[in-house]
């Protein structure tokens, strides 16, 4: 499915706001500079701006213009409203990250995990841990399950650079949607090894599990992100209607 043009417009000047291209408070060029600049018309460069507007990266003011308002965050903030990977997350707010793949392996879906994950039973997935590492420290553990005939070729180098890049730029793959729940749970054997937690001062961690689906409409993941509860931010902008 191809792109539209104010999807394109959009991301360019997403990257422009987080690069500081355009200063924390500054207005963006006029309306019709970016019309020109862009060589789209005013309804396309107005759907762009109102993603950024959802986004929370600008205000747009009466008379004024369109101003910036974002503000990278001290740690790694998820958004809500979009699927983001941990890599897209922290190039957003400026800061180093890794990721260490400590299991790699093929599984047949059971009874109990199909009720967990979605997945019909006796599904063959992929079945990933992965250590998200900020800045040296390890925030997040990552329990990934993966449809294996609908992400033929996966392998473990793959996982510990992105998967999400693996299926949208070589599969083809079109990601639509993402169901999540949030919670908090008590700290695992997984948790105090990779988290590196002292469970003196903490026995909780905060848990976000998603089902992901494709434009075919597969459920092609399902994930159990596992966050140190001192680093867990996810973000949202509300908008009062």
């Amino acid at each position: 499915m191809p792109k539209s043009i104010y999807e394109d417009i959009y991301k360019d000047l997403k990257q422009k706001i987080e690069n500081n291209t355009f200063s924390y408070q500054e207005l963006l060029p006029s309306e019709n500079s970016l019309i020109q600049t862009y060589g789209c018309s005013r309804n396309t460069l107005r759907r762009a701006v109102g993603l950024l507007v959802n986004d929370g990266y600008v205000q747009t003011m009466q008379g004024k213009g369109v101003r910036n308002i974002y503000q990278p965050s001290e740690q790694t903030a998820f958004t809500i409203g979009e699927i983001e990977t941990f890599k897209e997350s922290s190039a957003r707010n400026g800061q180093n990250a890794y990721t260490h793949v400590a299991l790699f392996t093929e599984l047949c879906i059971n009874k109990k995990q199909a009720e967990i994950t979605g997945f019909a039973e006796n599904t063959i997935v992929y079945y990933i841990q992965r250590i998200h590492y900020l800045d040296d420290k390890p925030l997040i553990v990552n329990h990934n399950y993966f449809l294996k005939e609908a992400v033929p070729g996966l392998t473990k180098e793959i996982a510990g650079e992105s998967i999400y890049e693996y299926l949208e730029k070589e599969l083809h793959m079109t990601i639509v949607n993402s169901k999540r729940i949030m919670t908090v749970e008590k700290v695992t054997e997984i948790d105090e090894k990779y988290l590196q937690l002292n469970t003196n001062d903490y026995n909780c961690v905060a848990v976000v599990s998603s089902q992901t689906y494709n434009s075919d409409g597969v459920m092609f993941e399902y994930t159990q992100s596992r966050h140190r509860p001192d680093y867990f931010r996810f973000y949202d902008n509300a908008v009062r209607k």
